[in-house]
């Protein structure tokens, strides 16, 4: 069970499943998940992913609401001092620190707060999945209340029938699992009679233990009992036998029944 860290007078307590990593005051900020501390250190907003603005690239096309999303970052950080906490790998390629950021005046996470007004949508990695389902749940307010990027059409979710122009990009995808099976130690999760031509969610046989960890607690050894299953998932739209999400930990799949 999750339990929390409270900090009197702050507003969000802090998941125990993140260790605190210094204090900082931020400095700048680069877009709707990316700011720079008065340190140097540039921080990648982990557990979420914001609208894309160009930053300078050439042919890169804004999405919807990238400034936006930039503002409202900027509203509740710019110029605050902040803690830095951490609940997997703390570093990406590009030598930014991956952590979420809890205001220090007041407690605020970032994070959460970003979700709660829509001006992001949650995006995790298997090497940092800490409080998750916390960011799932913050996400899930606001696409119901249409807040933010939820009222823009170039976010939506998709359903499986109506995704083929969605190649080489995320997405969210909604619907019914029709076949489930597990062949030569992968999973495939199909949402469509052909499998050749319809989606399909895999799971590669690296990262088949944790998948089935997951299905166990939830009383399911048997991947065919998926069947009939309605869930959404989320991630890079590839192309391989129809669009396809290759899956690398269970937070990519919510379950909605």
């Amino acid at each position: 069970m999750l339990s929390f860290v409270a900090i009197p007078g702050w507003a969000d307590p802090v998941p125990d499943s993140l260790v605190p990593g210094g204090t900082a005051r931020v400095v700048e900020i680069i877009d709707g998940d990316t700011l720079v501390l008065d340190d140097g250190v540039v921080v990648r907003l982990v557990g979420l992913q914001a609208p894309k603005i160009s930053l300078g690239r050439a042919n890169f096309v804004d999405w919807p609401l990238g400034d936006e999303s930039k503002q409202a970052l900027g509203d509740m950080t710019l110029g605050r001092l902040v803690g830095l906490y951490y609940g997997g790998r703390r570093t990406d390629r590009h030598s930014r620190a991956l952590a979420h950021l809890f205001r220090v005046e007041d407690g605020l996470w970032a994070q959460r707060e970003m979700l709660d007004q829509g001006m992001a949508r949650v995006y995790s990695f298997a090497d940092n999945r800490a409080a998750v389902g916390l960011l799932l749940a913050a996400e899930g307010r606001a696409r119901a209340r249409s807040r933010g990027i939820w009222g823009d059409a170039y976010y939506a979710v998709r359903d499986p029938t109506s995704i083929a122009d969605a190649v080489d990009s995320i997405q969210l995808v909604e619907g019914t699992i029709v076949t489930a099976a597990l062949v030569r130690g992968r999973h495939y999760l199909n949402f469509g009679d052909d499998w050749r031509e319809d989606f399909t969610v895999t799971v590669a046989p690296r990262d088949r233990r944790i998948f089935q960890a997951d299905l166990v607690a939830r009383g399911l050894e048997d991947i065919a009992l998926l069947a009939g299953r309605r869930v959404r998932v989320r991630g890079w739209i590839k192309s391989y036998n129809g669009p396809m999400i290759e899956a690398t930990h269970p937070e990519q799949i919510e379950w909605l029944d």
